[in-house]
């Protein structure tokens, strides 16, 4: 057997592995599609309006269809601007209407089921490797039952971020720099939180070489025959990664003249930026001071707690760094922004690692009543998902 054919079997198995859990994912994201269709037409909406033409939806086929360049001048003087958005959702939106007869919303919808596919199985080879394939499949329901997993089946960047977060992280799990570091320069190239990639391949990267130098050192020699060829694509790796964030920040700047940092001027027009979390945290009190918003509030408290509860649970776990490092970031972007405040639960589905307490608990059910939580919280997830995107929805 030659090297590509055990290659392609190895794929093969392993597809083999995980279609159990990307079945179950794509059921769970049926039923919710088809909640959310039930639920629009009862109220005159078409629900696939919702899924690919709201919101930032809207603005990523903007960029499709006409470039950069674009942006609305708000009464209160905020400039948006849809070089806010990062590229490469656009990019395939418009080559999904280039090779066939989509339009780019149609095109950033195939993209989003398709990515969420990609991202689930991603999921699973992660948790699987780091446990075992039952927390694999568990992770996935879980992360397909979450209270806001519609926006997995809508045309944002969420899905296709996570697909390529997981897969890296995979990579980095597996000692596959190179692929870890291209993955992760196109999770960059997805959204600005794609700097967590990069610094999970980075700080692997870093215990890497510091555990091969302490090896050498153990052995009086160098290590083993293969290490400098190892270090040479753990180094290529690490020098990949951010190519993508810091090619289009530095793009950005170049093009509104403001520099380095004009990236951050574009965010500051659309009222993002980082804050350490004082504005969320004023929103939060806020909420505290009438009833029954003082509910909404403690519901936001016990939230950010069991956030917190599961890092650390984590933490005691020994998840790799990769996972501890990427998961720490992608929490603390989202809850410590000063952006619009009912995004956060979105930006964090990429947290998934966040989740694989929760698998492993979940794993250790019987199958009986895993499977019957697993199908309540989904019909719960459909219905309050159904209700949400008709409502105030992910801006």
């Amino acid at each position: 057997m030659t090297d590509l054919d055990t290659r392609a079997a190895g794929r093969r198995g392993a597809l083999r592995r995980a279609a159990p859990a990307l079945l179950g994912y794509a059921a769970v994201r049926a039923l919710g599609l088809l909640v959310l269709a039930l639920w629009s037409a009862a109220r005159g909406k078409s629900a696939y309006t919702l899924l690919t033409a709201r919101w930032d939806s809207l603005w990523y086929t903007g960029v499709a269809e006409l470039g950069y360049g674009y942006e609305v001048r708000l009464p209160d003087g905020d400039v948006h601007s849809n070089l806010a958005f990062f590229p490469l959702l656009p990019w395939l939106e418009r080559l999904g209407a280039a090779v066939g007869p989509l339009s780019y919303a149609d095109a950033g919808f195939v993209v989003s089921l398709l990515a969420s596919l990609a991202a689930a199985w991603g999921i699973f080879a992660v948790a699987e490797h780091v446990y075992d394939r039952r927390v694999g499949l568990c992770a996935v329901l879980l992360w397909a039952v979450l209270p806001v997993g519609v926006v997995q089946s809508m045309a944002y960047s969420e899905s296709l971020f996570t697909a390529l977060a997981a897969w890296s992280l995979y990579a980095v799990l597996t000692g596959r720099w190179v692929t870890a570091g291209a993955l992760a320069a196109l999770a960059g190239l997805t959204r600005p939180v794609g700097l967590a990639v990069t610094a999970a391949v980075w700080a692997a990267a870093v215990v890497a070489f510091a555990r091969d130098r302490s090896r050498a050192g153990a052995e009086g020699a160098h290590g083993p025959p293969y290490a400098l060829g190892e270090g040479a694509r753990r180094v290529l790796g690490m020098l990949l990664a951010p190519l993508g964030a810091a090619g289009y920040v530095l793009w950005v700047g170049h093009r509104t003249g403001d520099g380095p940092l004009g990236y951050l001027d574009v965010q500051a027009g659309w009222r993002n930026g980082f804050d350490g979390g004082a504005a969320f945290a004023r929103f939060v009190a806020e909420k505290f001071t009438s009833f029954p918003a003082a509910l909404a509030g403690a519901a936001l408290v016990v939230g950010v707690a069991l956030l917190v509860r599961l890092y650390v649970a984590g933490v005691r776990q020994r998840q790799p760094l990769a996972l501890l490092v990427y998961t720490g970031i992608v929490v603390l972007l989202a809850l410590c922004a000063s952006s619009y405040f009912g995004s956060k639960p979105r930006l964090l589905l990429p947290a998934f690692p966040l989740l694989l307490p929760l698998a492993r608990a979940l794993a250790r059910a019987r199958t009986s009543r895993a499977a019957a939580v697993v199908c309540a919280v989904a019909v719960a997830a459909a219905v309050y998902g159904a209700f949400w995107l008709n409502g105030s929805g992910p801006p």
